[in-house]
C-alpha cells in the first residue's frame, strides 16, 4: 500500500466554482507529497507559470483516455513486438527523459524531487520501454485510487511512447472498476491513441467515481 503522507497544509478551491474558461485555479502552495495528493483528488495538477509561480490547473475541456477506446493499429501491434516493457524500474530516468529537448519544460528539478518522493511513497509510477537494453520510451504519472493522472511521455524510437501507453491501459483494465486515465490536454499524438475531451464537470464527476476504486499499480516491479 502507498504510504500516507498525512493531511495537506493547504486547502484548494473547488474547480467547479471557477469560470468556464479559467484554467489556473490557484497559485502558490508547495510540492510536498500531501499537497500534491490533495490537488489531484481535487482535480488539479501543478505547473509553473511563465513568471515562475507555481500554479494549479484544471483545463476545460480536459483530456482523458477511456480505456476501452484505446486505438491499437495493426502496425502498432507489430511494432510492439520489438520492445520489452517494465513498470517502476527507472522512474527518475523516465522523468528526465520526458524533459529532454523541451526548452520550456515544466519538469524542473523541484518537480523531479517531488515526484520521485511520491514514487518512493508508492503513489507515482513509470512505464519503461526498452530495446536491446536501452531505454527508448516511457511515461510517468500518479495513481490515486482509480485515477491515473498521466504527466508526460517520451520516445527515442518510433512508437515507443505508444507502446508504453498500451501497456499502462492493459494494466489498468486488469484492475477493473471505474478507472479514469487523465491526460490533461488532448494533444494530436494522444488523439491518435483514442484520447478525447470532456467538460470540467464531466471530468470531476468521473473523478469522484474513480477515487472510490482501489489502486492497481502497487508493487509493479516486473517485466511484461
Amino acid at each position: 500500500m502507498p504510504i500516507d503522507p498525512g493531511p495537506s497544509a493547504w486547502r484548494f478551491p473547488d474547480p467547479l466554482l471557477a469560470e468556464a474558461d479559467q484554467e489556473v485555479i490557484a497559485i502558490g502552495a508547495d510540492l510536498e507529497p500531501a499537497t500534491l495528493l490533495a490537488a489531484y483528488r481535487r482535480g488539479l495538477f501543478p505547473m509553473h507559470l511563465a513568471s515562475g509561480e507555481l500554479a494549479w490547473w484544471s483545463p476545460n475541456p480536459r483530456g482523458v483516455l477511456v480505456l476501452d477506446e484505446l486505438r491499437v493499429t495493426r502496425s502498432l501491434r507489430k511494432s510492439a513486438a520489438r520492445f520489452s516493457v517494465t513498470f517502476d524500474t527507472a522512474f527518475e530516468k523516465v522523468m528526465r527523459a520526458c524533459d529532454e529537448g523541451r526548452p520550456d519544460s515544466w519538469i524542473t528539478e523541484d518537480f523531479i524531487d517531488a515526484y520521485t518522493h511520491l514514487y518512493a511513497l508508492g503513489w507515482a509510477h513509470s512505464v519503461e520501454v526498452w530495446r536491446e537494453g536501452e531505454l527508448v520510451g516511457g511515461l510517468y504519472g500518479l495513481e490515486v485510487g482509480g485515477l491515473f493522472a498521466g504527466e508526460s511521455m517520451f520516445h527515442r524510437q518510433t512508437d515507443a511512447s505508444k507502446v508504453a501507453m498500451v501497456a499502462l491501459v492493459g494494466r489498468l483494465q486488469q484492475g477493473g472498476g471505474q478507472r479514469l486515465l487523465d491526460v490533461q490536454w488532448c494533444t494530436e499524438h494522444l488523439a491518435t491513441l483514442g484520447a478525447s475531451e470532456v467538460s470540467r464537470f464531466e471530468y470531476l464527476t468521473r473523478l469522484r467515481a474513480a477515487r472510490r476504486q482501489s489502486s492497481c499499480l502497487e508493487s509493479l516491479n516486473r517485466t511484461m
